[in-house]
């Protein structure tokens, strides 16, 4: 039984005799019961009206499931006799409609013929299309346009098309005894060196799920990698080789963060693009003739914002990371996503530079200290306590190794990141404090974004004031992602959040969003994180131009392993760097240093 419903449309056209009224056509009706089966997808019936039902069942059937049509709608003229015969013939119009848009309309014509049980279509192919010939089949081919290329924001390729060949095992050519441990071996012994997954086992064991008959694909390899060992594995019992062209990236894991999402774009734009052909085969499936076509429409490049060396950069400075690592780099007054890396331990993880949720510490101080200013409760040169430790309701609160400031001011607390001053500063403050101001530099909004999936982060109201004071130093119950804090870095550096972008053309829709900080208290919090790189806990930047930031210890799970976070911005370029399990900001710090000094000096 197949399983696509067909729905009929039928358009009959009979004669009408002169003053006579209706005229009475029986082949004709019998011709439009042939095609009105043909067309309810009935191929039993169809075939039981004509004059060789079994040879009828067998082209019918073959057609229907090869065309999978929607609907068919027929169009059936007044049956013609055919003289000194005991036949007919009757003109019709199909029109096929094979779905997503594609229809295909022919004419032709059907002799009938009577006999003791009525009249028959006589059968040949040719009666479902003029040009099928006996023995042959029908096929319906998909068309797909060109790749185009994804091009970084200076018109360079992200990603272009590559010829990528499939190494496929053949359970079923393989020898019983031993057969398959020996291809599964040689094949590992080559192959591993581009995917450390593909073993002995693994491959037995995949081959070994595979339905009978069908191969088992091993590996898809880049041109490069397949000329290397094209030679020692094509002697392989039961290997063989399929190419296609996908889109590839220059290297084989760059931009394995941001890319993905961008290259099913350009896949999913050619789909909607792609032609068909409708052909014949003979019988041993050659191509025999084309009986339609429609050429597909070519697509065009996506032009994205990402950066060729701004990518390049974060990439390697996450390489040296010993636990896994994240970076986004974004354009500070577009919005404009430069740079989107992940290190390989970091993909385990999932995507988390742009989607991942955790503590972001005390880079979230960056929040307080603007709430605070906002509420009149502090200012920079105001003097603030840091004391080693405070408790404030039920939690008691301590700076890092418990050192004590004293009395000091705002903009010190902030750069040698005090935990007490900002837990006891979150105290004072309302309950909608900092989940409002943290909407209004961008965490805790909602950004849809053509191209790629974020999630910025979340700010809940707290339930008393131990977890207000929690929040306070980014603790307790917020959450970010590293592109949340790289959008929140470039709200202070703009003066207010850009509109984050991936690709050139449709707009991102955004919800969530606060209204833009006080001008007076943005440029007080650039001055505090200006702080924190000239005389606070980032002092390893300070040798680079024009560095603001925020660093952060998130602690996790017993509190004794902790994230590491650097957040901030230069010039024009803001950015965010979490290390997971990194156990200080310090490897995060590093990681922005490479970042930063492996930049050509026009990025961004």
């Amino acid at each position: 039984m197949r399983s696509t419903t067909r729905v009929l449309a039928v358009a009959t056209v009979l004669g009408v005799t002169a003053g006579c009224g209706i005229f009475s056509d029986p082949a004709g009706d019998r011709a439009e019961e042939f095609f009105l089966a043909v067309a309810d997808g009935d191929v039993s019936r169809a075939a039981e009206l004509t004059d060789a039902p079994e040879r009828a069942s067998r082209v019918l059937d073959q057609a229907l499931e090869a065309l999978e049509p929607e609907s068919i709608e027929v169009s059936v003229e007044e049956s013609q006799d055919v003289p000194d015969s005991a036949s007919s013939s009757v003109d019709y119009e199909l029109t096929w409609h094979l779905g997503d848009e594609r229809t295909w309309s022919y004419s032709a014509s059907a002799e009938l013929v009577d006999s003791d049980d009525g009249w028959r279509v006589r059968w040949t192919p040719a009666v479902l299309h003029p040009d099928l010939a006996p023995e042959h089949t029908i096929a319906l081919l998909e068309m797909q346009p060109e790749l185009a290329p994804v091009l970084d924001r200076d018109g360079r390729e992200l990603l272009s098309a590559q010829r990528v060949t499939s190494v496929l095992l053949e359970v079923d050519k393989l020898d019983d005894s031993g057969g398959l441990e020996q291809a599964a071996s040689g094949l590992a012994s080559e192959l591993s060196r581009f995917d450390e997954e593909i073993t002995t086992e693994s491959i037995m064991s995949g081959a070994g799920d595979t339905e009978d008959g069908e191969p088992y694909v091993v590996a898809a390899l880049r041109e490069d990698d397949f000329q290397a060992v094209e030679e020692t594995i094509a002697g392989i019992p039961g290997v063989r080789f399929t190419w296609q062209e996908r889109l590839l990236a220059p290297e084989r894991d760059f931009g394995r963060a941001i890319l993905p999402p961008l290259r099913r774009m350009v896949e999913e734009r050619a789909a909607e693009r792609s032609g068909w052909r409708v052909i014949t085969l003979d019988a041993v499936g050659a191509e025999a003739r084309e009986l339609a076509s429609e050429r597909p429409e070519p697509v065009e490049a996506v032009d994205s914002t990402v950066l060729l060396p701004a990518q390049s950069a974060a990439e390697e400075a996450l390489e040296e990371a010993s636990t896994p690592g994240a970076l986004v780099a974004m354009d500070v007054s577009s919005g404009d996503l430069l740079a989107v890396g992940q290190n390989s331990a970091a993909d385990e993880h999932g995507p988390i530079a742009l989607t991942g949720q955790y503590p972001p510490g005390s880079t979230f101080k960056i929040v307080t200290a603007a709430a605070g200013m906002s509420a009149g409760e502090v200012h920079p040169d105001g003097e603030v306590d840091c004391p080693g430790s405070t408790a404030v309701g039920s939690r008691m609160v301590t700076n890092d190794d418990e050192f004590d400031l004293g009395t000091t001011d705002l903009t010190t607390a902030f750069a040698r990141s005090c935990n007490t001053t900002f837990a006891q500063l979150a105290a004072e403050l309302d309950d909608d404090a900092l989940p409002d101001t943290a909407a209004s530099l961008g965490i805790g909004a909602e950004f849809d974004i053509p191209g790629t999936d974020v999630f910025t982060g979340s700010v809940p109201e707290p339930e008393n004031v131990a977890e207000r004071a929690e929040n306070g130093f980014g603790q307790g119950t917020v959450l970010a992602s590293p592109f949340g804090m790289a959008l929140a870095a470039s709200a202070v550096a703009n003066g207010s959040t850009p509109t984050p972008s991936v690709i050139d053309g449709p707009d991102t829709e955004v919800s969530g969003l606060g209204d833009p900080l006080d001008t007076e208290v943005n440029g007080a919090v650039r001055d505090l994180m200006r702080a924190v790189v000239t005389d606070g806990t980032a002092g390893e930047l300070d040798a680079l131009d024009g560095v603001h930031g925020k660093t952060g210890t998130a602690q996790f799970g017993d509190g004794s392993d902790a994230h590491g976070w650097f957040v901030g911005y230069q010039d024009d370029l803001a950015f965010a760097v979490l290390l997971v399990g990194g156990g200080s900001s310090q490897p995060a710090v590093e990681v922005t240093r490479n970042f930063l000094e492996g930049l050509p000096s026009a990025v961004p």
